[in-house]
């Protein structure tokens, strides 16, 4: 965490009205959860997002990057670090006998895996309920319905150092939802990434979704929730833990264990996030006490948590 106070001027100069002071990060989570940035950066494209990292780092400034603002649980005390709100939202489509779909890192996977289905292309159709951005899902190898990153990206650009590099997906040493990046084996940043898709129909694709998009909804709760708040351990799943632990509907202030599925916790207005730590160690403590299975977060804590 950065001790020393961030050189507003010197950044203004840089970036102009792209950056805002005292931001309130809630609005940019899907859990509607966080306190203030001290500074946000707002980029439009990869260009403008590896620039701002680049100049960052040559300042020597700490800094995240926030997508979607799935997956993440940010403190109410906020982020001293710079954050670089990523809306570069490109798409570009490659017909032929070997289709695929090339996306800037802010681009929303969901809406992606939709915009394949109008043009009849196959291959996203699990990504069309998965939430955040195509950096995250990269980042994190996110998945649904059997279906995750690691079995559709061709490829990804990353920033490393200061020099732009495309990796093939085997290089990204993918696992259950984490990668060498989420493991912080090298330190890059996700500027796009390439899909492989398949010819089909637009009727046949969207059948797809429609049925995992019932399924979605069948299983996990409405509201404001950060996604699935633990990995499943091996050969188990985090939400039977949960509610063979007995805590399902748990409350604590105005967070809630979700009483439709237990791996998901529920923002029921103006909570705090203290409250959904409070409630994320409430159920390590309890799962681990009575199964013996220690629960892995598969959200990452970000900002200023210090007592």
């Amino acid at each position: 965490m950065m001790t020393t106070a961030l050189p507003i001027d010197v950044l203004r100069v840089h970036f102009g009205d792209a950056m805002k002071e005292n931001v309130s990060l809630a609005p940019y989570t899907s859990a509607r959860i966080g306190g203030p940035a001290d500074v946000l950066i707002t980029v439009k494209t990869v260009d403008e997002l590896a620039k701002a990292v680049q100049i960052l780092r040559e300042r020597r400034l700490e800094f995240i990057i926030l997508g979607g603002g799935s997956n993440v649980l940010i403190s109410d005390k906020g982020v001293r670090e710079v954050v670089i709100l990523n809306k570069a939202k490109a798409v570009r489509f490659e017909n032929g006998d070997q289709p695929k779909v090339w996306a800037e890192a802010g681009a929303t996977f969901s809406q992606l895996a939709h915009r394949t289905a109008t043009k009849g292309l196959s291959g996203l159709e699990w990504a069309a309920t998965v939430p955040g951005t195509i950096g995250g899902a990269v980042y994190g190898n996110a998945g649904a319905f059997n279906g995750d990153v690691s079995q559709s990206l061709l490829n990804a650009e990353l920033l490393i150092g200061d020099q732009r590099e495309i990796w093939p997906v085997e290089q990204f040493g993918y696992g259950y939802r984490t990668s060498a990046l989420k493991r912080n084996q090298i330190n890059a940043i996700v500027l796009s990434a390439t899909f492989s898709l398949k010819n089909a129909t637009r009727e046949v694709v969207s059948v797809k979704i429609e049925q995992f998009s019932a399924r979605r909804k069948a299983t996990q709760p409405p509201g404001a929730s950060m996604g699935s708040m633990f990995k499943n351990p091996e050969g188990d799943y985090a939400g039977r833990l949960i509610e063979a632990a007995d805590l399902k509907g748990t409350r604590i202030g105005n967070a809630e264990i979700s009483t439709v599925h237990g791996n998901f916790f529920i923002n029921h207005g103006k909570t705090k996030a203290s409250d959904i730590r409070a409630l994320i160690e409430l159920a390590q403590k309890t799962v681990a006490d009575k199964f013996g299975v220690n629960l892995e977060l598969e959200i990452e804590l970000i900002g200023d948590w210090s007592a």
